[in-house]
């Protein structure tokens, strides 16, 4: 049977596949639209199973926070290329999961995966996008902070978000903003020293002895130096205790004392595709 144009363009702006696939659709479908809808996600199906064993590894990582600013959200949607990472219609579609997160609060990535987008679960459009793109999609990483204040931050690129979390109100947004561009930048593991989980600083104590064990340091003073360098760690690695990159003088600790004296930070979460 003949297919209309019009067919063509109402199953597009369903589906979202191209004009082609569409069109395909439609003549297996017999003209029929519900049909012709089912064979483009059939097709989504097949295509994430071929492409089941491909890396993909580019992506866009994306970030914000919730009307109340109370919450703060991080997704992160994988494709197999720049290419596709930088088309519209795929940061588009990462920036609609994202918001679905902060509207609905999923406890975990799996929570999000299984939220109702249209009728249907996301984990079911995004297997349906690796159909229409032609290309392995994964939603691989969902982070969250909740605090009194919250702001997020998305480097140029899409390729690096972080989100940081207050202990209240932050009346200078431009200072929210450097904290968050502070964890891009620097990448700390940590609030502060004693939130560093206790089996980072176990390794970081191995390391450090073995290096000036190696060195011919005189066992009996090991532990010592390894103590100087994890305390060096502690200022290289952990938010509070690291340097503020526009100044290079203070502390960040010390430039949101600055700033408001019983401000903190609570949380953060930091997430790369250029790791």
């Amino acid at each position: 049977m003949a297919i209309s144009a019009a067919d063509v363009m109402k199953l597009r702006k369903a589906t979202g596949a191209g004009m082609m696939d569409c069109k395909k659709a439609l003549g297996e479908a017999d003209g029929d639209f519900d049909r012709a809808v089912e064979i483009i996600r059939e097709r989504g199906k097949l295509v994430a199973n071929k492409r089941a064993d491909r890396d993909a590894t580019e992506g866009a990582a994306l970030a914000k926070v919730s009307d109340d600013k109370k919450f703060a959200a991080l997704v992160v949607l994988n494709c197999e290329t720049d290419f596709v990472a930088k088309n519209e219609g795929f940061v588009a579609f990462t920036e609609k999961i994202l918001d679905l997160a902060i509207a609905n609060k999923p406890a975990d990535l799996e929570a999000l995966k299984a939220l109702d987008m249209d009728g249907r679960s996301v984990e079911a459009h995004v297997t349906e996008q690796t159909g229409i793109i032609g290309e392995k999609l994964e939603l691989s990483a969902y982070e969250t902070v909740q605090a009194e204040d919250t702001i997020a931050y998305i480097h140029p690129g899409n390729k690096l978000a972080t989100i940081v979390g207050f202990s209240k109100e932050v009346a200078d947004e431009h200072v929210a903003k450097d904290i968050a561009m502070q964890v891009a930048a620097m990448a700390p593991v940590a609030v502060d020293k004693d939130d560093v989980p206790a089996e980072v600083v176990d390794q970081e104590l191995k390391i450090a002895k073995e290096k000036f064990r190696q060195e011919g340091k005189p066992e009996n003073m090991l532990d010592k130096i390894a103590q100087g360098a994890l305390n060096k760690f502690f200022k290289e690695s952990t938010l509070l205790n690291q340097i503020y990159v526009k100044d290079g003088k203070i502390t960040i600790r010390e430039f949101l004392a600055s700033n408001d004296k019983e401000l903190n930070v609570t949380d953060f979460k930091r997430f790369t595709l250029n790791a």
